[in-house]
């Protein structure tokens, strides 16, 4: 016990005495601009390559494209056996969203820069910020050679954005990383990791119409895009399908719920999500020219899952709906497909984590389910316990102008390293 409060003690003295190198690992890791779209990690890759190797840490490159590269670098611990190894996955993700109209952002979103107590810049918060704070904390723990018990393991993929098919799951259906558990640095509130996600649902449709010249519409020809229209007006009826919930999650839920009522900036209503099917019309394409009666037109849905509702009879209620409202189609399934799933507070990561987070923060910290989902449902398939906790100023995640407060992505570092410590062992 005496070990391990001594290198507590040296671990968050280490991390406030090199904060100014923490936050400069992030802002360089933000200067990458590695969008997905294209997803090239390449250069991100390189970087963090060489940062892990001055550590004395080597790389293993896994790579699914040219492109993109998945990084796996372990810090070997001194269990006396495999079986008797914990081995600890830290995952992060070095893509991000595009920019979008750089005239709409106040700042470069490129820049890396620190201002007013907040970290800068596309990713900061989704998720370079935690991102950063993974690989510092990691490689303090092999700079100052802490005697860990088990394995610690950086995963960092290219690909979580677009979906993820080349990142997380190809890394884990191969074998190439073992764990038993992880922590990925996605955002998240400060005492808040979160230990679920809702499921997933994306589908399309395509509905065909009649061409006709445009100046005789109505009358003449029928309008894909007008039927496709109905049919977004149906599946608005999604949100009333009844979850039958589990009595396992019911608390976990109204937990959530609170959290999201009470969560500074959070939207008014936002807690009834956690058990309704949400829908959102994310794209529609169809016609081919102003003054063409359109002739098909496609739509793609966006459809969360709550606990208590299988994702397939999210599917064949959407058929339903169609067919009702006379639409002769069939919903096509794509991208994220899969149930609500969680990892339970009494598993030791979570316990630990969230242990960690009160004696960082002094306060009370405790997990809740995310509305969104993640790659987390992947490491859950592959039953490894897992959860999320990273640095982030949550409402501006995706949009204009993405910060974090440079004091959470501090307070995360603290926290994955003393995680380690915790989960792991001393020996």
């Amino acid at each position: 016990m005496t070990d391990s409060i001594d290198w507590k003690a040296r671990l968050l003295q280490e991390i406030d005495n090199r904060q100014d190198e923490l936050l400069e690992l992030c802002s360089a890791l933000i200067r990458f601009p590695s969008e997905n779209p294209p997803g090239d990690s390449r250069d991100i890759s390189q970087f963090i390559i060489a940062y892990l190797k001055k550590a004395g840490m080597d790389t293993t490159v896994h790579e699914t494209t040219e492109t993109m590269w998945n990084l796996v670098s372990t810090l070997g611990g001194a269990a006396s056996s495999d079986s008797e190894k914990k081995k600890l996955i830290y995952c992060g993700h070095t893509d991000v969203v595009p920019a979008g109209d750089l005239e709409r952002w106040d700042f470069d979103p490129f820049c890396g820069e620190v201002r007013d107590g907040y970290m800068l810049g596309r990713g900061a918060s989704d998720m370079k910020g935690g991102l950063a704070g993974l690989i510092f904390a990691t490689v303090l723990l092999a700079e100052l050679k802490v005697p860990l018990q088990g394995d610690l393991s950086l995963l960092i993929v290219p690909d979580e954005e677009t979906g993820g098919h080349l990142g997380v799951p190809w890394v884990l259906d191969r074998g190439l990383v073992e764990g038993t558990a992880a922590v990925i640095a996605e955002p998240s509130g400060p005492l808040n990791p979160t230990i679920g996600q809702k499921g997933s649902c994306w589908f399309e449709f395509t509905v065909e119409g009649t061409p006709g010249h445009g100046s005789l519409s109505p009358v003449v020809g029928v309008s894909a895009i007008v039927k496709a229209a109905k049919g977004i007006e149906a599946l608005q009826k999604l949100w009333d399908i009844k979850p039958n919930i589990p009595n396992e999650v019911q608390e976990i839920i109204r937990i959530s719920k609170d959290y999201a009522i009470h969560r500074e900036g959070a939207a008014p209503g936002s807690e009834q999500v956690f058990d309704h099917v949400t829908v959102n019309i994310g794209t529609i394409e169809g016609g081919t020219k102003v003054n063409v009666v359109a002739d098909r037109c496609t739509v793609q849905v966006d459809s969360r899952v709550p606990f208590g509702v299988d994702y397939l009879a999210v599917m064949e209620r959407a058929n339903s709906l169609l067919l009702e409202a006379g639409i002769e189609t069939t919903v096509q399934p794509f991208g994220f497909q899969g149930n609500a799933n969680w990892t339970p507070p009494h598993e030791p990561i979570v316990s630990d984590l969230v242990e960690m987070i009160s004696e960082v923060s002094g306060q009370e910290a405790y997990g809740v389910l995310q509305w969104a989902s993640s790659d987390a449902r992947h490491f859950r398939k592959h039953h490894i316990p897992v959860l999320q906790y990273g640095p982030a100023e949550l409402s501006t995640i995706h949009g204009l102008n993405e910060k974090a407060p440079v004091d959470q992505i501090i307070q995360c570092a603290k926290v994955y390293a003393l995680t380690a410590l915790k989960y792991l062992g001393v020996k």
